[in-house]
């Protein structure tokens, strides 16, 4: 007897083949039949106008300490999401030392600053009861509602073996082949590899660039290598050029680790702008000549534009442009009186507009910016407006009136960027970049910068905008890209397709609807922290290795999703 069945639903397999009708019957988590189902189930549910899908896998998030707290993982699960890969840029929970009670604060604290996530939430929901890698992973098993495969971080593993003095500090021999042994360990444990950032927007919670920053490219080889012993993995990492364009030095430096380790490398995230035409063959040299040396680079990209809810009062993209994160880290009445400074308007502008922002170059742009929530008489009927509306108005500067708006706020002000780079010239780059063989989507970040942006209903989003919007790629194409081509990158083994014995990963939808709502600020993490979180529109379900975990965009309870493990779950990927 069958679980399941889903009958007369359209079913868009996920290789890119033309849609066809079907039914498709579940049995023990797999897709057991697919075509005219005439063995009877415990139920069935007619799917006629609907689209069933795989279940969508996001190759870039944060989940790390989310799914302690939310199992659902939300709201990806909702958009369809049904596999999730964390422990990316180097920042994972684990190894973490038993024998030092504070690489846990320091570890909450780091995670909190460069991963924007809540530190009430991670101090009060995550049980930290771990010490190795493989301790973590078990203390995930059965309790999460979607799969999960988690890369080991390159801080998590000189904080163990160095201690404080992974900040700033070089390994000894002894030490490295500590680490290499913690690195050893979890991916026989079921890490799906290393990652690693080299970012210089990458800062602790004491301010100072955090541990693998000062890793030399000897020891990152190191690491690379070690990677290659284990059957399934990859390796993930952030350079400073991630952020516009690469070094000589840093695509040397990605293509040596990656032929290495024999394994592909994926980096985050791929800007696309039609202002910085460079930009995209640039950022590809690195998939180009890795091919050459037996390695494979693959750039993640974004396929819609993800709202980012900022403020002069918190962390966010701002701090990051140099020189403004000297300015935006004073106390509020100091970062007030400071910022009203004409001559510090002017020196801020000038950094903002230079080479050296790099793609935070299009945020810049304070004209266009749209005030969100403001909390002040003084800004009465301001929310929803355009900042070079008012600063006509007003007969200012649009920067100097976006800081008078702020301060009457004492800087809690809620700002929407709108985004330059949405011009037809730039999706029309877009649709040309997803063609290349070394492009994938993703790099939602879901599960961090929480109450900034919420990249998480990418996929959502993305259909809509292939079925009833800019219509850039088929619905078979862009299923495919959110299903098979990261599931294949992962070398994830039976999933990413509806085919007989896979598992029973799966999204049913209207295609008349699919569609993600508006970013809202909601206030349901530990410790009652806010997050931006965006309802699915025309989901109708979601089935995780067979069980159903979302009914009309309600999680059901259920927590059927796995942890998936290297070697066991995924298998070796050829770089050549």
């Amino acid at each position: 007897m069958l679980d399941h069945v889903i009958k007369g639903a359209s079913v868009v397999d996920g290789t890119g083949a033309p849609a066809y009708t079907a039914d498709v019957g579940i049995r023990d988590g797999r897709i057991a039949v697919i075509g005219i189902v005439t063995e009877e189930a415990r139920s069935e549910e007619d799917a006629r106008g609907l689209v069933l899908a795989p279940g969508f896998v996001d190759p870039h998030t944060h989940y790390d300490a989310q799914l302690f707290w939310d199992p659902y993982a939300t709201p990806s699960l909702n958009h369809g999401v049904t596999t999730v890969a964390a422990g990316n840029c180097g920042f994972t929970l684990a190894p973490l030392h038993p024998g030092r009670a504070g690489d846990a604060d320091y570890t909450r604290r780091m995670m909190s600053k460069v991963e924007g996530m809540s530190l009430v939430a991670l101090e009060e929901g995550a049980p930290w009861s771990w010490s190795s890698f493989g301790e973590y992973l078990d203390a995930l098993e059965g309790r999460i509602a979607v799969n999960a495969g988690f890369m080991v971080g390159h801080c998590a593993l000189r904080r163990y073996v160095m201690g404080p003095e992974a900040v700033g500090g070089q390994p000894s021999g002894e030490q490295l082949d500590a680490m290499l042994g913690l690195l050893h360990d979890a991916m026989d444990a079921g890490a799906w590899g290393f990652s690693t950032t080299q970012s210089s927007s990458h800062s602790d919670g004491d301010g100072k660039p955090v541990a693998s920053r000062h890793a030399r490219p000897e020891e990152l080889l190191a690491m690379s290598r070690a990677v290659g012993e284990h059957e399934g993995t990859q390796i993930e990492a952030i350079v400073a050029g991630c952020l516009d364009q690469f070094s000589d030095a840093e695509i040397e430096l990605f293509v040596e680790m990656s032929a290495a380790a024999g394994r592909p490398l994926n980096w985050n995230v791929l800007t696309i702008d039609s202002a910085v035409p460079e930009r995209v063959p640039r950022q590809l040299l690195a998939s180009e000549r890795a091919r050459k040396a037996g390695g494979r680079v693959v750039a993640l990209t974004m396929p819609i534009l993800t709202p980012m809810n900022m403020s002069l009062g918190t962390f966010c993209a701002l701090n990051l442009i140099p020189g403004w994160g000297e300015v935006l880290a004073l106390p509020v009445p100091e970062r007030i009186a400071k910022l009203r400074e004409p001559g510090v308007q002017a020196e801020l502008l000038r950094h903002a507009t230079s080479k050296e922002a790099g793609v935070f170059r299009r945020l810049t742009n304070f004209g266009r910016y749209v005030i969100g929530d403001t909390y002040s008489e003084a800004n009465r009927g301001l929310s929803g407006r355009v900042v070079e509306d008012i600063a006509r108005e007003r007969g200012q500067e649009p920067f100097g009136c976006l800081v008078e708006i702020c301060a009457a706020d004492e800087l809690r002000t809620v700002l929407w960027p709108m985004p330059t780079d949405n011009d037809p010239a730039s999706w029309s780059l877009r649709a040309e970049t997803w063609q290349h063989e070394d492009v994938m989507l993703g790099g939602s970040d879901a599960g961090a910068h929480l109450d900034r942006m919420c990249g998480a209903p990418y996929t959502t989003r993305f259909l809509g905008d292939c079925l009833r919007g800019r219509k850039l790629v088929g619905l078979e194409q862009a299923v495919k890209m959110l299903t098979d081509d990261p599931a294949r990158l992962f070398g994830l083994r039976e999933r990413g397709r509806i085919a007989e014995g896979f598992h029973a990963d799966l999204v049913l939808f209207d295609p008349e609807r699919i569609d993600a709502g508006t970013a809202t600020l909601v206030h349901d993490l530990p410790g009652d922290s806010p997050r931006l979180d965006s309802r699915a529109i025309g989901v109708r379900a979601v089935w995780v290795n067979g069980v159903e975990a979302i009914r009309d965009d309600v999680v059901t309870g259920a927590v059927p999703g796995r942890v998936l493990r290297s070697g066991r779950d995924t298998r070796t990927v050829a770089t050549r």
